[in-house]
């Protein structure tokens, strides 16, 4: 029999492996590949995101392929809020322009809710989008993971 999936860090959550999760999170996502960043879910997860209201990872990975299609050069802060057990709470930012080349910076917060083997169970997004001038951006690293070195969102002022 295989053992179950795991995903550490696993809860419950110290101040270190709460941010880890975030930044493996933030790191998954700037991936844009939706069958790799599903595997962080269970297979039952719940998500609310906008008025998307996925269940499993299907329809999780139907989202965000509709997503990265629609959001191109797409890049990622996460930032970590608060947490406590098996829980997190996470503020983002991310940066991305449509087919028209227009730009906008999306801001949120996500509540994250995890299981023992440190898959995420419920993701709870509420986002919202600013046009912003292509000439106003602030992440600039090459697509995919962001360098250690580039500023958060608190050292960029967002």
């Amino acid at each position: 029999m295989n053992a179950p999936e795991q995903r550490p860090p696993l809860p419950p959550f110290t101040a270190e492996t709460a941010a880890l999760k975030v930044r493996l999170a933030e790191d998954g996502w700037n991936t844009r590949d939706p069958d790799r960043v599903v595997l962080a879910y269970t297979p039952d997860t719940v998500w609310r995101n906008r008025a998307e209201f996925p269940v499993g990872r299907d329809q999780a990975r139907a989202l965000l392929q509709r997503k990265w299609a629609r959001e191109l050069d797409y890049r990622l802060i996460k930032e970590l809020w608060a947490f406590a057990g098996h829980r997190i709470a996470v503020r983002f930012a991310y940066e991305w322009h449509d087919d028209s080349g227009h730009w906008f910076r999306s801001y949120g917060n996500e509540n994250w809710e995890f299981d023992a083997a440190g898959l995420m169970a419920r993701r709870f997004a509420s986002i919202n989008d600013l046009p912003i001038q292509a000439a106003d951006r602030k992440f600039h690293w090459p697509l995919g993971r962001r360098p250690d070195d580039h500023p958060g969102l608190s050292e960029l002022g967002l």
